[in-house]
């Protein structure tokens, strides 16, 4: 479905798709589970990828039978990403030819992210980028994270764009099926990590972030 929106503002998703977080999770996953005799299988990591925090290692608690709290797991994932974020972080490929593209155009962009505001506000500071985005929305901006639609129907609304004016940029299915049931032009950009899933439910997959499907939108 390539049919040619008319796109007022840009909503990019953060983990695995600003940043190459989601191969950061996977080495804190691993670490978390090691620490308790347990593997983290790619079959878990499907679960929770795209997940607000405490969803997420919920589920991690319910399949790996863990007797720790989810606030345990997030203080503990929290300390584990302060050594690896400072070495390990970076962006992820067309997003700097993408970001200038938007600013020729001036056309607003943000970040609507399942993570918490404090790691969101770290990430975007270490590249400088924060300044770039008119807002960022985090799981204490919502009341129900992703898939459900709320995130993207909030950044709607704080545009003043209607949803289907509005490209929402994702890497995950859970992610792009919020997107999508927003009303959002929805376009996939699956990383390692997600290709191969079923995104029949978006606009358009994508390889990179300057795909030139996405850059000619703005054409």
């Amino acid at each position: 479905m390539n049919t040619k929106p008319s796109i007022s503002a840009v909503a990019f998703d953060m983990d695995g798709l600003i940043f190459n977080t989601e191969d950061l999770y996977d080495q804190v996953g691993e670490i978390l589970l090691s620490r308790r005799g347990l593997n983290f299988t790619r079959e878990l990591k499907m679960e929770m990828m795209g997940l607000p925090a405490p969803t997420a290692y919920e589920i991690m608690r319910e399949r790996c039978a863990i007797t720790d709290s989810v606030l345990q797991l997030q203080t503990e994932t929290d300390e584990i990403f302060d050594d690896l974020l400072p070495k390990q972080l970076r962006t992820m490929p067309g997003l700097e030819t993408l970001l200038q593209k938007l600013e020729s155009k001036k056309i607003p962009k943000i970040v609507a992210t399942s993570s918490h505001r404090k790691f969101a506000d770290r990430n975007l500071a270490q590249f400088e980028l924060t300044h770039r985005f008119e807002f960022i929305l985090t799981a204490e901006d919502v009341t129900q994270g992703k898939p459900h639609p709320e995130i993207y129907l909030t950044a709607s609304e704080k545009l003043e764009v209607a949803p289907l004016n509005l490209l929402v940029l994702e890497d995950s299915k859970t992610g792009s099926t919020a997107a999508a049931a927003s009303g959002a032009f929805t376009i996939a950009v699956p990383t390692d990590h997600s290709v191969g899933l079923d995104f029949s439910h978006v606009n358009h997959v994508a390889s990179r972030l300057d795909d030139d499907f996405i850059l000619s939108l703005f054409d």
